[in-house]
């Protein structure tokens, strides 16, 4: 039976009710957090799928719109590794998906879009790949582009939109309609690489085939990027780093949504409290619901040769975090992910709102705040989140990346968690959850399988 939005209101109010402390409750030791693997059901109990694909709750359904291997309408093949992604408004009310893939140096020819043996490499110009590498073994990291129709629930066509890059593992759309793809890896040029890794790549969500030209964006820093999210207001681009020690950053471009043109890059640091560790992985350093003023630290030499920015910025006085993963703006915030953050290493989920001043002169006299908004260290409420989104309606979707079994998690603005799918497929982890523009449709990847998926249903919209 398909659910109502009065059930799905009613359910919503119980659970902010009964978890109105929920925030406090996420304090406590593993050994003290209830028994049920399922705080809140708000869209009902996921139900068993037939093809052992993804199971989701009654009312749902999804198709596989994109499988690893397949030809495109370019001609070349669907690269593996499906990781970040984001949807954009097309022509004609179609959907652009731009589409993330995590593959690094070492792998199988047949991992990346030119086939068996690189057969399909001679089509590319000189200018339209990064790093065709010294031995003739091109990186094969990027993106691709897919177009998509919601109404037909259709494919319409998808191709190759970058490449020659490394371990394209999140990024995050631009208000300007552009996908930032983020390299994370700090290799550097030598004996298989032509050029230094650890970049950002702007690509323009188009309808069109065609090669972005690879521009790195130098000035946003040179270390293991993971993802970012863009203030609309300000234009500023946050960034998290895939690193046990790393920092968050904020760039603050020269000129608002030219990137390329330059800018400054900062990180996060705690008003009053230097070097703030918040992984809360020995003591309860940061109190789940307490807010932190924050100000922000310019960093120099941010390309970095030797890797050591986030140690540097951290000398400095910057706040460090564990993991910083999947990031995503919305609900007037800035939501990032630490992958192994919290007492269990199990994961935290930050949010950090702007300054009304930010990035200006004025932004002390009110900082921005920072607040660690879910700590659960256990792995049944939450396995090590990595991707995330906000929801049309406000909630979080998380894509775990940990040991076992592997969902899709749902946190209410309240802190309320639910279970919205499970990979039945395989214990691959989740990755690059998105909304279509118009609301209707959920995609996302199964990396390890090399699927992209796009889900529908009784959403809260």
């Amino acid at each position: 039976m398909t659910h109502s939005r009065r059930h799905f209101l009613r359910t919503s109010a119980a659970f902010t009710l009964g978890f109105s402390g929920l925030h406090t409750l996420f304090g406590c030791k593993q050994a003290d957090l209830p028994n049920t693997r399922t705080i809140s059901e708000r869209f009902g109990p996921m139900l068993p799928d037939p093809d052992k694909i993804l199971d989701l709750p009654e009312g749902f359904s999804y198709q596989i719109i994109s499988r690893k291997g397949e030809r495109m309408t370019d001609g070349f093949f669907v690269p593996t590794r499906h990781d970040g992604m984001a949807a954009f408004p097309g022509p004609d009310g179609l959907t652009v998906l731009v589409r993330n893939h995590e593959i690094n140096l070492g792998g199988d020819a047949s991992d990346g879009p030119f086939g068996p043996g690189n057969e399909l490499l001679s089509r590319l110009g000189p200018n339209d790949i990064y790093d065709a590498g010294n031995d003739g073994e091109p990186c094969l990291g990027g993106a691709t582009t897919l177009v998509y129709d919601t109404r037909t629930q259709r494919l319409e066509s998808h191709y190759l939109s970058l490449v020659g890059t490394l371990r394209n593992c999140a990024g995050g759309p631009t208000p300007w309609n552009t996908w930032i793809t983020c390299e994370e890896t700090t290799r550097r040029a030598g004996d298989r690489c032509a050029h230094d890794h650890g970049y950002v790549f702007e690509v323009p969500a188009s309808a069109s085939p065609g090669l972005t030209r690879p521009v790195p964006l130098k000035a946003m820093g040179r270390f293991n990027h993971e993802a970012v999210a863009v203030n609309p207001a300000s234009g500023i681009v946050y960034q998290t780093e895939d690193t046990d020690d790393s920092l968050l950053y904020r760039f603050i471009p020269n000129q608002p949504e030219r990137l390329a043109e330059g800018g400054r890059l900062q990180a996060l640091a705690i008003v009053d409290q230097a070097g703030l560790d918040t992984r809360n992985w020995e003591d309860q350093t940061v109190t789940p619901g307490a807010k932190l003023a924050t100000r922000w630290i310019d960093l120099d030499n941010v390309e970095a040769p030797d890797n050591d920015l986030r140690l540097r910025g951290f000398v400095q006085g910057a706040a460090r975090f564990a993991r910083g993963e999947g990031m995503w703006y919305g609900n007037n915030a800035v939501f990032f992910a630490c992958t192994n953050g919290g007492q269990a290493k199990q994961g935290q989920i930050w949010r950090y709102v702007p300054s009304i001043f930010e990035g200006t002169p004025d932004e002390l006299s009110k900082p921005g705040l920072l607040e660690l908004f879910v700590e659960p260290n256990d792995p049944g409420l939450v396995d090590n989140a990595d991707n995330l989104t906000v929801t049309p309606w406000g909630d979080l979707i998380l894509c775990e990346d940990g040991s076992g079994d592997q969902f899709l998690v749902g946190v209410t603005p309240k802190g309320a968690i639910y279970k919205f799918a499970h990979n039945a497929a395989s214990d691959s982890e989740f990755a690059g959850a998105t909304f279509s523009p118009d609301g209707s449709t959920l995609f996302v990847n199964i990396q390890g399988d090399g699927l992209t998926l796009a889900i529908t249903g009784p959403w809260m919209t």
